[in-house]
């Protein structure tokens, strides 16, 4: 069991190294690629709060269908493990963002060093869920309908945003892919 444990935590503080390499190149792909709007589904099409939380979200969904043909057989609950790992990486960074803001001016330093604790926290959140016992067939079930949305509003809200503030890219005041 300590062996599969072993694994489990290696693959996971692999996930944090991948996740945040990948995502801080996604950072730049949409500029790169002329503004293609296939490539800005998965990247940031703007420095809004919004787009930057798919610098987590996709390469956390393509780390972790990855993983799965690792971890299929050594755990139960490996997609209830990896929706509540992927769905708190933005949430850490949005509430960290918000709150860090609340008292001073933006640092390009804090929030890297906010996208890596939250890159981590899922990612550890992940392990302790996976370790922790196995899950229903309802809990996986409701699993990936959960990243299936989430999925869906990056997608969406990319070309279609609502005009909140979170949307809002500060530069240039836009929504969305313009």
């Amino acid at each position: 069991m300590d062996n599969v444990r072993n694994s489990i935590l290696k693959l996971e503080l692999a996930g944090v190294v991948f996740i945040v390499l990948v995502g801080s190149a996604l950072h730049f792909t949409f500029e790169l690629s002329g503004s293609n709007p296939l490539v800005g589904v998965f990247s940031a099409v703007n420095e809004s709060v919004w787009e930057h939380l798919k610098l987590s979200f996709w390469p956390a969904l393509l780390y972790a269908v990855t993983e799965y043909r690792y971890l299929r057989r050594k755990t139960g609950s490996f997609f209830p493990a990896k929706t509540v790992g992927i769905y708190l990486m933005p949430l850490v960074i949005v509430s960290s963002f918000y709150l860090y803001r609340a008292f001073i001016e933006e640092n390009l330093v804090l929030d890297i060093l906010i996208f890596i604790l939250a890159v981590t926290i899922g990612q550890l959140a992940s392990y302790k869920l996976m370790i922790w016992k196995g899950a229903s067939k309802i809990y996986t079930v409701i699993s990936i309908i959960a990243l299936i949305l989430l999925a869906s509003l990056f997608i969406n809200f990319t070309f279609h945003p609502p005009q909140l503030p979170i949307f809002q890219d500060p530069i240039t005041r836009g929504y969305g892919i313009e």
